[in-house]
């Protein structure tokens, strides 16, 4: 179908990958805990947005460019990882400042987009793993307007999915109002789990 091979197999691949928790699933979750749905959505929005930017550089070849260039490569992934333990180090100490869920405002939407955006691009091994995993399900006669309705197809699935986190976690947060201990805890948790996926990607061999 759409002349992608093994089509079931290539939807099947995509919401496999989306049931593994990352950094952009944390930033989506806390977004919406602090200040309601449509910050969520920012954030949904701005995770799509960083990985578009990655399936778009993987086609066009990037991925290339950051393979034949370690260092290019090395300053990409520290830039990302420092960023996303800065985040993460952001949530631990508003868990211990702030008693007050946030309000929902522009300013808020816009703040969860950026972060979640970024935080999206704070591991360019997704360059390669995106290389990797489009051809898999590409034959020798693929198109370039097949690669862009594969795209299209992570995209959307992704959206749905994530948006699925949003309203999942605006009720658990709603049930979570007026439990201030927890509602900190479970900040204090989505920063840590941030700064510990910073470690890992720091850790991690080239």
């Amino acid at each position: 179908m759409f002349e992608i091979h093994n089509y079931i197999g290539f939807i099947t691949a995509i919401l496999l990958f989306q049931l593994v928790p990352g950094p952009g699933t944390v930033a989506i979750l806390n977004a919406t805990a602090r200040s309601g749905r449509l910050a969520g959505m920012g954030a949904v929005l701005g995770t799509l947005a960083g990985d578009l930017v990655y399936m778009v550089a993987a086609v066009s070849g990037l991925a290339a460019l950051l393979t034949a260039s370690p260092v290019l490569f090395s300053v990409v992934r520290l830039a990302g990882i420092a960023y996303l333990c800065r985040f993460g180090w952001t949530l631990l100490r508003s868990a211990t400042t702030s008693n007050v869920q946030e309000t929902c405002s522009v300013p808020s939407v816009r703040r969860s987009f950026h972060q979640a955006f970024v935080v999206g691009l704070t591991n360019p091994k997704v360059i390669i793993f995106f290389m990797s995993f489009f051809p898999l399900f590409m034959t020798s006669s693929t198109s370039s307007v097949t690669l862009v309705i594969m795209m299209a197809h992570v995209s959307l699935l992704c959206l749905v999915y994530q948006t699925l986190l949003v309203f999942v976690g605006d009720q658990l947060a709603k049930r979570l109002t007026g439990m201030e201990k927890v509602r900190r805890c479970t900040t204090r948790l989505a920063g840590a789990a941030l700064i510990v996926f910073g470690i890992k990607l720091a850790l991690e061999s080239d």
